[in-house]
């Protein structure tokens, strides 16, 4: 059964699609049926550029346990690069004053 999970959201950044590398419009993560993990059900993530086309994508299937993992690592290097600019930006404050 379909689970009507979808969230996109705008994305800048950069991805590879075979020997090519493209830049990213949107994120699409959807819970739902994989096309090719040996999954019921599965975290989606789609890193599309819209306006390239259908070729412009690459995807990745995780199952929940391995997304949540995901989740918390990218929490985590969130949260110590939040504080690395911090700190960049106070050693460049007296430098601009």
């Amino acid at each position: 059964m379909c689970t009507s999970i979808v969230e996109i959201v705008e994305a800048k950044g950069a991805t590879k699609h075979g020997n090519r590398w493209f830049p990213l419009s949107h994120a699409v993560v959807t819970y739902d049926h994989p096309q090719y993990a040996l999954l019921d059900d599965a975290i989606l993530i789609d890193f599309v550029n819209r306006a390239q086309g259908p070729g412009a994508r690459t995807a990745v299937e995780l199952t929940l346990e391995s997304a949540k993992a995901l989740h918390a690592a990218l929490s985590k290097a969130i949260a110590e690069a939040d504080a690395e600019e911090g700190e960049r930006a106070e050693r460049l404050e007296p430098a601009l004053a």
